[in-house]
């Protein structure tokens, strides 16, 4: 057995710091109010509070395990739900949404609701910075067992990661992710659709939510979106009307 306690745990081994993060820290540390959508078990955030911001920073996640582990900071907000449950307060010069957490967004009623949330809660000219893996890349094409991961996680434990892919299609990615032991044994299996979007699309969906795309990239270190890109980096600003 493999708790979600756990699971939130070894997302962190998984998930160590990066040039993604990297990039999103520059941006929260120069905003005086930042939104973390799907925020997980809070990396970003803590690590902006460690470094010194002195504003108001806000996780939002709907797993409470991951919370659970965010909350070890006390000096960041940390809510329980989804993007779509964001309030039009207008309050926040940045909102992010990293990890690829823009992908659990699978259905178009809920992206349209989410952009629509995130830019009610965005001050008008406020920033959504965010991530999403590239369609034209087919990166889904490389989740398969004999890529999986060899870990050790916080308890010790010596464990393997490895993934397939059930269905592609649609722009929908149905994909399981198996946490088991170094021989192969199982011990959770996790399911997820996640949802591809093209540039193009994108850039639709954004526009009728009230977006206007200032920056796009294709790597973190800011290298030009092209159509082979493993990622289509946005960052978008809130507009009236």
């Amino acid at each position: 057995m493999y708790t979600d306690d756990d699971a939130a745990a070894l997302y962190e081994v998984l998930n160590p710091w990066g040039p993604g993060d990297d990039f999103y820290l520059e941006r929260v540390m120069a905003a005086g109010s930042v939104l973390d959508v799907g925020c997980g078990p809070g990396g970003l955030l803590r690590r902006a509070r460690a470094e010194g911001h002195t504003g108001r920073l806000r996780g939002l996640d709907p797993d409470p395990a991951a919370l659970a582990r965010a909350r070890r900071r006390t000096d960041v907000e940390w809510v329980e739900g989804k993007a779509s449950d964001l309030p039009a307060t207008g309050e926040f010069e940045l909102a992010v949404m990293a990890g690829n957490a823009f992908q659990e967004l699978r259905g178009d009623d809920e992206l349209t609701a989410s952009l629509a949330a995130i830019r009610g809660a965005l001050a008008g000219g406020g920033r959504f910075a965010f991530e999403t893996r590239n369609p034209g890349a087919r990166e889904w094409e490389t989740w398969r067992p004999e890529n999986g991961m060899d870990v050790v996680d916080d308890a010790g434990r010596e464990l393997r990661v490895w993934h397939d892919v059930e269905a592609a299609g649609g722009g929908l990615v149905t994909l399981t992710e198996t946490t088991g032991t170094r021989d192969g044994t199982a011990l959770r299996v996790d399911r997820a659709t996640l949802r591809f979007t093209d540039a193009a699309t994108l850039d639709a969906r954004l526009a009728a939510a009230g977006f206007a795309v200032e920056e796009r990239y294709g790597w973190w270190d800011r290298r030009p979106f092209a159509p082979d890109s493993r990622l289509i980096i946005t960052v978008a600003r809130a507009v009236d009307g």
